[in-house]
């Protein structure tokens, strides 16, 4: 039994929320997993109706799951997923970035991912009011520099065997700094994945320029948000993109992109982000809790996707007409059937 906490979010959260539930279904019933989906009360909807946006049962619900599975949420967002990331310290943010079939991708190859440190940087929210002026304090610390530097290698491992550090040291040469050279001692233990100091403005460019060429991203918080964000766009868009949000032991996977309440209720939501999200969580449910009936499940989702992108069976975002609805049965059917 796999203990899943579940915020269903606000805007299209709910719709694409359905879909994900629909799927994973097909995959329980298919590969026999046990997973316990609890709903958690979590953003906007909480924050109207409890007063806050995330209570402390609903906290508490989450840290007590094997793993959360989180659709986007409104303007609350920094009070849910910030704080979660925080508390359960979840350091670790990866973001594939990867070209599917059919997609309106700038290159059919690129599959990136982004591995962002989660818990520094600008957005610890260290600001100031001085009046005429404000003064945020971004952190960088050695300790959280390291080890977003070992869970990248041990991804490039995994993957292509490429880590490129993004910063701007040659101008924030103090925190950037440090940054880079962490990363490096990191990658000097690591004699068989090849390593490559960029600048984020070169960064920028490249994804753009010649995304293909991308295998692991390894950067800071704010930069990494920008960054994946540009990266997610360039292989198709935020609607095919996912993220997993991981601790030494605890992992929170979510889509890219937001709420998006200006098409929410229409049913035409993109559900691949938290399709995508939910690949990405029973993938780590198998390493983690060695089942390896999750790994196969993960495996027919992420089919189930890419065959329906290739064969046209797409939303409207990515040039398609199938309704959130249409898209879900049809892939709850594909993950069922095989």
């Amino acid at each position: 039994m796999h203990r899943i906490s579940f915020i269903r979010g606000d805007g299209i959260g709910p719709e694409i929320s359905d879909a994900a539930s629909e799927v994973l279904s097909s995959a329980s019933d298919r590969f026999g997993l046990s997973l316990d989906m609890r709903p958690v009360e979590a953003g906007d909807a909480a924050l109207k109706g409890r007063g806050e946006a995330l209570p402390p049962d609903s906290f508490e619900a989450v840290k007590g799951s094997d793993a959360c599975l989180k659709a986007p949420v409104g303007e609350s967002a920094a009070d849910v997923i910030v704080a979660l990331r925080r508390r359960l310290d979840l350091y670790a943010n990866l973001r594939p970035a990867v070209a599917y079939p059919g997609t309106p991708a700038l290159h059919p190859e690129i599959d990136a991912l982004i591995v962002r440190e989660n818990t520094e940087d600008l957005y610890a929210g260290k600001e100031v009011d001085l009046g005429d002026s404000a003064v945020a304090l971004r952190q960088i610390s050695r300790k959280a520099s390291e080890r977003i530097a070992r869970r990248a290698f041990a991804e490039a491992d995994r993957r292509r065997k490429r880590v490129a550090c993004v910063h701007k040291a040659n101008v924030m040469r103090v925190s950037d700094g440090l940054f880079a050279r962490a990363c490096a001692g990191v990658a000097a233990r690591h004699p068989g994945v090849e390593f490559e100091h960029m600048y984020v403005d070169a960064c920028a460019m490249n994804l753009i320029r010649k995304p293909e060429s991308f295998d692991v991203v390894l950067t800071t918080n704010m930069f990494g948000d920008i960054l994946s964000d540009e990266a997610s766009q360039a292989a198709g868009g935020l609607g095919m993109a996912p993220a997993a949000n991981l601790g030494d032991s605890f992992g929170l996977f979510e889509p890219v992109h937001g709420a998006a309440f200006d098409i929410a209720g229409r049913g035409v939501a993109n559900p691949c982000s938290l399709l995508l999200a939910s690949a990405m969580m029973l993938e780590w449910l198998a390493a983690e809790k060695k089942d390896g009936r999750c790994a196969e499940a993960a495996g027919a989702v992420r089919s189930a996707v890419r065959s329906m992108a290739a064969g046209g069976e797409k939303t409207r975002d990515v040039g398609g007409a199938m309704s959130t609805a249409e898209f879900a049965s049809e892939a709850a059917r594909r993950v069922l059937q095989g």
